[in-house]
């Protein structure tokens, strides 16, 4: 199993740690206690190796689809104003991710970085509507070459509290490329053209790279 980049500093400090931890125990309490603690120790190592997962993925490359830019289950599809870059009514599709998922966030489309903005703010739980405003999030707009636009936005949740973004102003972008990780549960929400062909339902699970979010007008 490959293991992201981002996890190699929380998977060192988490395996000394519970590495000192079994010590103090099967020391001060002895073999009984190495036992007892032994267990969940080797689950909770796996759990934070799991979590820095890397998936192997062949996506299938369509420049006229927008795909998922994250593993997780559909939370909102909706008519919305964006006010922040687009400055117009878009379909909002909003993935969450519980800390089950992987947690890299893909590309959904290729282009060119014309936005990025980082925003500080709240913890809301990932799936409570008002998190795509008031949580932490970073927003990045990416823009075809015949001019179509869309806004992703990734957000922090209660328990996620760091957001990493690759993403540069002025960079172009491919389609499946990395976008970043939201470490320990987030959401990621884009902000599509009124008239895409919507092709997931709410509470439907998708996987970054794979599912289809949406089929959009233009070719490139």
């Amino acid at each position: 199993m490959r293991v992201h980049k981002e996890g190699y500093t929380i998977i060192t400090i988490a395996f000394f740690l519970i590495l000192a931890i079994d010590l103090i125990c099967y020391f001060t309490i002895g073999k009984i206690g190495l036992y007892i603690i032994l267990a969940p120790s080797l689950f909770g190592l796996a759990f934070i190796l799991r979590f820095f997962r890397v998936p192997k993925r062949n996506p299938e490359i369509k420049s006229n689809c927008i795909y998922s830019p994250a593993d997780g289950e559909i939370v909102t599809i909706e008519e919305v104003e964006e006010t922040e870059f687009l400055k117009a009514k878009c379909i909002q599709v909003s993935v969450f991710m519980s800390v089950w998922n992987v947690h890299i966030n893909w590309i959904p489309f290729s282009g060119t970085i014309k936005y990025f903005k980082y925003h500080p703010g709240n913890f809301f739980l990932a799936w409570h509507p008002k998190s795509s405003t008031h949580n932490e999030r970073t927003s990045i707009a990416v823009e075809r070459k015949d001019g179509m636009t869309v806004m992703i936005r990734q957000i922090a949740g209660f328990v996620a509290r760091r957001i990493i973004c690759y993403a540069k102003e002025g960079n172009s972008v491919t389609q499946s490329q990395q976008l970043g990780f939201i470490k320990f549960g987030s959401r990621v929400d884009l902000f599509l053209p009124l008239d895409s062909d919507i092709k997931v339902q709410l509470n439907q699970k998708v996987k970054g790279i794979q599912t289809i979010i949406a089929e959009v007008k233009g070719r490139v």
